[in-house]
Parts: C-alpha cells; structure tokens; sequence
C-alpha cells in the first residue's frame, strides 16, 4: 500500500468540529494555494488595509504581460507565483471547432486562434513587484477559443515553498522549483470545453499527490500524479460535462479524500487509491465554484441555470442524494462563477456573477443576510475573501468593497482602482495582492 506523506512542509488546519480537517499547508501566512491557507478564502494571520485608492496605500504597482488576469497569484516567503499565455508573432493554420461546439462555423465561446501562444509560470519579487524568473513550458497553437471573459491560462498554481505545480491544463502539468528549474512535464491529453468556452480550473495538492479534474466534452477523468515525479498514481473515469470547480483534499478520519463538483454528482474519492467513498447530486450545469469545508461539512455551490447551495455531512458513504447527510439546502440567489467564503461560522455567497451577497450560519444554514447589494460593484468574477474580522469582494469594474464580519451587512469602506479584478484577492503579512486586468497591485499601509 502507498503511504501518502504530507505536502513538503503541510499540515492539516483543523476546520471543523469532530473528524475533519480541511487538508491546508503550514507557514500559514502565506498564501500558498487557490483560496488561501486552508483554501477557505481566509488568512487567519494577515491584517491588510482598509483604505487605498490609486495614489494612497499602493506599495507598488507592476504592468502585466500576457494573458494571465484570470490567474490568481499564490504567494511563498518573498515570491509570488502565476500563470499566463503570451501570444506570439508566430502563425499557425487554427484548428477546426469540436462537433457540438460551433454554430454556423463560429465557436460561441471564441474562435480558434490563428497565433502561436508562450504558456508561462511567472515568478515574482514580493519585495518590488519586479520579474525573478519566467519559465515557458509549452509553446503551441491553442486548439480552441475561450470565453471573451478570460483566457488561455486562468488557473492559479500551488506552492509549498520548495516546489510550484502549474496546471495548464491541455498544456500539461509541470513541476518547478521555487528558482524556476523545471523538475518535471506530464501531458493528460487535450480537451474540448462547452462551446468552447476553455479551460480554467485549478490542481490541488495534498499527500504525494498532484490532482487534476478535466470534467469537458470528451473522456473526462480524476488524476492523481505522484508530486515528486510525475509519475501517474491513478485515474479514474468520470460521468460529467464541462465544469471549472477545484478539488478540495479533505482528512475525513484519518484519511485524506479528494471533493470535486460538478454537474452530474458531487463525489468524493480517497486520495490513496481512488476509489470513490461517496456521491451526491444537487448542483447546476456548468459548475465553477470550489467547495469548501467546514464543521463537519462540505458545502458546494453553483448558479447558472438555477441555484444550488448544499452543506454535506462529511464522514458518510454511498449515495448520499436526498438524504440526511444533505444538512441544509439553498435554492436561491447562488454563485456561477465566484467560491463561497468561509470564515468562522459564516459562509457567504454571491448572486449568479452580481455583487448581491447573502450570509448563511455555516452550521444550520440559517440567513444573517440575503440579497445585499454592494451597489458600486457593476458584476464579480473574483472570490470573497477575508482577515483581520473584514471581508473583501472585488469587482469586474476595479472597485473593492470591504465589510466588517458579521451578522449584518456593515460596510467598511469602498475603493476604487484603475483596473479591472477577476482575479481573487490574496493576503499576506500588512499586504493585499490584487492581481488586475492589467496590473498586479500589492497594497500596503491603513
């Protein structure tokens, strides 16, 4: 039997009453993952600033290079990682639309392009802002569009201080260390996302494993990747369509399992081995959202072509569709594109991609709010987060809002910058990282 050690340095962060934990990394100061220390939105540590505007608060401000504004930055001691696609001069003959996914020989979602394009891992100076190292690792001819909302490289690594994994998804995973050598390259094979929208969701890392969802029009499937070396841990078929949602690696007594959410069923597998503990069904179609866990729960959320929120009781096996284990259910005013934000015993959520938020009690489900309007955010792409009792939301039109946590909705402040954020806010010591349409911001100073 395989035995999974921890993630280089990790640690489990203890998330709920009872058998499970959320499993996070140590050095929880840092921002190492997709939605933080214990991919929960939350930095217990930081206290980042309140106040700032184009010319208050702003450390530095860097321009950015390529298409990586969906990519939201992790960051480890004095580095800040993401990825991004830089399109080239280079021309190639564009790939035909996949069957299905083209009306009247245009793809809804865009047109293959016709440019060659970098798929770059993007190493920064936490210090300045300025480039330490960028590292290309593949240099090819997309064979499909994207949504017009964002591009060809809208996953965000993960990094435990020694080694960074980058997902690209039908351009392979790859495996650096924090000084930019590359230590490995696996290809899992191309796909073909609904309508050709493209391809965005990001990897998890927990044990000796890489795990990487491709839910799309074609085969799709779980895989685990040994870490270290790249070599294939297993695989395992899935019944799904397109979706974006990131695996959430969870110890559940003792042992490590693997959440993922999408269209079909919600399921669960064991880390070690890949055999699937439990399912549930319940969300929307085309599934972004990222699960998060709390109190002996998994909650999973999504919100296009309806509304679904669930809070699932973790510890359980089987089909869990429709019965107790589903502890509380939300059918309205849910999210297609940002995660829920867990933060102490509160989740909030947005409505559909609007800056309208609802507040539920993690535990019972109970509202603290429903359908607050954050009225100068014109649409939200990003996630919530949250530290030092304040939560942040960023909009499409540059505009942050910061809300005091609590039972009501009580507004902080509201500040504008001159770029627009889809990208996830990131914190780390006094600092705030808002990664921008065009910009990299870090934010310094109350």
């Amino acid at each position: 039997m395989r035995k999974f050690a921890t993630l280089g340095v990790s640690v489990c962060f203890l998330m709920a009453f009872g058998p499970v934990r959320a499993w996070g990394q140590a050095g929880s100061q840092y921002w190492p993952t997709w939605r933080g220390p214990a991919r929960t939105g939350v930095s217990a540590q930081a206290n980042p600033p309140t106040i700032w505007s184009e010319s208050e608060n702003i450390k530095w401000k860097v321009k950015l290079t390529g298409d990586g504004s969906n990519s939201s930055p992790v960051i480890w001691e004095n580095k800040i990682f993401f990825e991004t696609a830089v399109e080239t001069d280079v021309k190639g003959t564009p790939a035909a639309p996949a069957s299905g996914n083209s009306k009247g020989g245009r793809s809804p979602g865009g047109s293959p392009p016709s440019n060659v394009y970098k798929f770059n891992l993007v190493c920064l100076d936490r210090n300045s802002g300025g480039v330490l190292w960028e590292k290309t690792v593949r240099e090819e001819l997309p064979h499909e569009g994207h949504h017009g909302d964002h591009g060809f490289a809208s996953f965000s690594p993960v990094t435990d201080g020694k080694l960074v994994w980058a997902y690209f998804g039908s351009r392979g995973l790859h495996c650096f260390d924090v000084d930019g050598n590359l230590k490995w390259s696996k290809d899992l094979g191309k796909m073909n996302t609904v309508m050709s929208f493209g391809e965005g969701g990001s990897l998890a890392v927990a044990g000796d494993a890489a795990i990487v969802v491709m839910d799309h029009e074609g085969d799709s499937a779980i895989y685990a990747v040994n870490k270290t070396t790249g070599e294939l841990i297993w695989k395992k078929d899935r019944d799904e369509p397109t979706s974006w949602a990131t695996p959430l690696p969870l110890e559940v007594n003792g042992k490590i399992q693997v959440v993922t959410s999408a269209t079909n069923l919600i399921r669960s597998y064991d880390l070690e081995t890949g055999e699937l503990i439990w399912q549930c069904a319940g969300q929307t179609r085309n599934v972004i959202p990222s699960p998060v866990a709390g109190f002996g729960m998994v909650y999973c959320a999504s919100g296009y072509q309806g509304s679904s929120l669930q809070a699932i009781e973790l510890g359980r096996k089987g089909d869990l569709s429709g019965t107790d284990a589903v502890k509380w259910h939300v059918k309205e005013a849910t999210p297609y594109v940002p995660c829920p934000l867990l933060y102490g015993d509160k989740l909030y959520v947005c409505s559909g991609n609007q800056a309208i938020i609802s507040c539920y009690n993690a535990k019972t489900g109970e509202p603290y709010f429903v359908k607050e309007k954050l009225a100068d955010i014109s649409g939200i792409y990003s996630s919530g987060a949250g530290a030092a009792g304040r939560v942040y939301f960023a909009g499409r039109n540059g505009v942050t809002y910061v809300l005091k946590h609590s039972e009501k909705l009580e507004v902080l402040a509201v500040n504008k910058l001159d770029d627009k954020f889809e990208c996830s806010p990131a914190f780390v010591g006094n600092e705030l990282y808002l990664k921008g349409k065009e910009n990299l911001y870090c934010i310094a100073g109350n």
